[in-house]
């Protein structure tokens, strides 16, 4: 279990809650807006009303001791910059920051925040990817360079096992799962593992790699 602290219940902030919690991890939310954080309160590990952008309100909280915390306050870049800092100099391990344009990206990068996303922009990415091709179920984008991929496998693959097609080496990406029809899941399934005609793999690579599997 990890614990995190969302600041900004917006319905990035809210979402991304809820989620962590139904997960099982420990979930701390912070907004000024009281009666957003009634609505979560009920729903999350904790539920403050408070001004992140004081360092001795996050300090009363304990949220240096979070493993991670999300800076989802919207377009107020002002506000989001200065909550970065503070956690940074709280020490927090990792600081994910929510920006809606690359210029705010840019900032938020300068000031620490260990990673920021668009979330609009991922969104449209793995709707993309979904749409591209009819045996991709999923797609996980970690970077803009690698990603991971839930797909059927291709129908050259069926009845083969990973051995055989010397998936890693010929297509360089790496298969780290496998679902069968029936919901079993082995993780880093062997070379001696045959894939069937029901399996679903999930598929860890970079992005023009992940983009050729697909194509198969």
């Amino acid at each position: 279990m990890k614990s995190y602290v969302i600041i900004g219940l917006g319905r990035f902030g809210t979402a991304l809650a809820l989620k962590l919690q139904e997960l099982g991890n420990e979930v701390m939310v912070i907004d000024e807006n009281a009666e957003q954080v009634q609505k979560l309160s009920n729903r999350v590990t904790y539920a403050v009303v408070g001004d992140a952008r004081d360092e001795e309100v996050l300090v009363s909280l304990g949220v240096r001791n979070v493993d991670c915390a999300v800076v989802a306050v919207g377009s107020d870049l002002a506000a989001s910059i200065l909550i970065t800092l503070n956690l940074k100099a709280l020490d927090v391990p990792m600081v994910i920051c929510k920006a809606p344009d690359d210029l705010q990206k840019r900032a938020l990068e300068k000031v620490g925040a260990d990673r920021v996303v668009i979330p609009e922009r991922e969104l449209a990415a793995k709707m993309a990817q979904n749409l591209s091709s009819s045996s991709v179920l999923d797609y996980i984008e970690l970077s803009s360079e690698c990603g991971i991929i839930e797909m059927k496998p291709p129908a050259a693959w069926k009845g083969k096992t990973i051995r055989d097609l010397n998936i890693r080496a010929k297509y360089g990406v790496n298969v780290i799962a496998m679902r069968n029809g029936s919901g079993q899941i082995t993780v880093a399934p062997g070379p001696d593992y045959a894939i069937q005609e029901q399996d679903i793999m999930v598929i860890l690579g970079g992005s023009d790699e992940l983009h050729l599997v697909q194509k198969l």
